[in-house]
C-alpha cells in the first residue's frame, strides 16, 4: 500500500529517484559533519546537490535545511555566544547577501558551479594549513567577514565559511567560537530565506523538498552529536575539510567538462 505513493514522491518533487536518493544521503553526510563539527553543513549540501541540480533550485533548500539544524542545537550553546561578534558580522551579512541573491540569480548555471566549488576548495585549503590571524577579532575585520559571508551566503548558501575561517583563525575561545557560528547560522539562514523568498527562489516545491530532507538532517545532527560527546572535536576536522576539497574538485570538474 505504500508502494504507489513512496514511487510517485521523487516525481513529486520533481526531482529522479536517482536524485532524490542522492539528496537524502548528502544531507545525511553533511548533517554528521554539522552536528559534530558545528560548520560544514551548507557547503557540503549545496556542492554536492549543484552536481545534479541547479544552484538556483538547492540554495534555497539548503538555507531552510540550516535554519532547523542551527535551532535544533542553539539551546545548548546559548550562554556561550559573543554578542559583539554577531552584531558586527550580522550588519555586514545584511548589507552583502542582498548582492549574493543578484549573482544566483543573473549568472548561468555551471559559472555559479564553479564559483561555489572553488570558494568551498579556497576556504577549506585555508583552514587544512591552519591560517591564523594575531590578537583577537576587531570590529572592522568582522564587519568585512560579515560582508563576504553575506555575498557568499546569498548566491551559493556557503556563507558559514568566511566566518568559521575567520573566528577559528583568531584568537576566540572555541566554545565561543561553536556558540557563535550556531547563532550566526541560524539568524544569518532565516534572513537569507526571507530575500531568496522575495526574490521569487522559495515556492512550493522548494517546501516540500526541505520537509523530505528533514529525517535525514535530524538523524545526521543526532549522530554528529553522539560522536562529538564521545571524542574531542578536532579529530573530525580533518576528515570534513577532505571531503569538502573532494566534493569541490568533483563541482570544478563537471563545469569544466559538461
Amino acid at each position: 500500500m505504500s508502494g504507489p505513493p513512496f514511487a510517485a514522491l521523487p516525481a513529486a518533487l520533481g526531482l529522479t529517484p536517482a536524485t532524490l536518493a542522492f539528496a537524502l544521503a548528502v544531507v545525511l553526510l553533511a548533517a554528521i559533519v554539522r552536528g559534530y563539527s558545528g560548520f560544514g553543513f551548507s557547503a557540503i549540501v549545496v556542492t554536492g546537490l549543484t552536481l545534479a541540480l541547479p544552484p538556483a533550485e538547492v540554495v534555497p533548500v539548503a538555507l531552510l535545511l540550516e535554519i532547523a539544524a542551527s535551532f535544533g542545537m542553539l539551546r545548548g550553546v546559548w550562554a556561550a555566544i559573543s554578542w559583539r561578534l554577531v552584531r558586527w558580522l550580522m550588519l555586514g551579512a545584511a548589507l552583502g547577501m542582498p548582492a549574493g541573491f543578484l549573482l544566483l540569480g543573473a549568472v548561468p548555471a555551471d559559472a555559479m558551479r564553479a564559483v561555489i566549488s572553488a570558494s568551498v576548495l579556497a576556504f577549506s585549503l585555508l583552514l587544512w594549513r591552519g591560517f591564523r590571524l594575531r590578537g583577537a577579532p576587531g570590529g572592522a575585520g568582522t564587519f568585512a567577514t560579515g560582508v563576504a559571508s553575506g555575498v557568499a551566503n546569498g548566491s551559493a548558501a556557503i556563507g558559514g565559511l568566511p566566518v568559521v575561517l575567520f573566528l577559528l583563525s583568531s584568537a576566540t575561545a572555541a566554545a565561543m567560537t561553536r556558540a557563535t557560528l550556531i547563532f550566526y547560522f541560524m539568524v544569518g539562514d532565516v534572513y537569507g530565506t526571507a530575500v531568496a523568498w522575495a526574490n521569487g527562489l522559495v515556492v512550493g516545491q522548494t517546501l516540500a523538498r526541505a520537509a523530505v530532507l528533514l529525517l535525514p538532517l535530524f538523524l545526521g545532527i543526532a549522530l554528529g552529536n553522539r560522536r562529538f560527546l564521545r571524542s574531542p572535536p578536532e579529530t573530525f576536522r580533518r576528515p570534513a575539510l577532505l571531503l569538502l576539497m573532494a566534493l569541490a574538485a568533483l563541482g570544478l570538474l563537471r563545469a569544466a567538462v559538461f
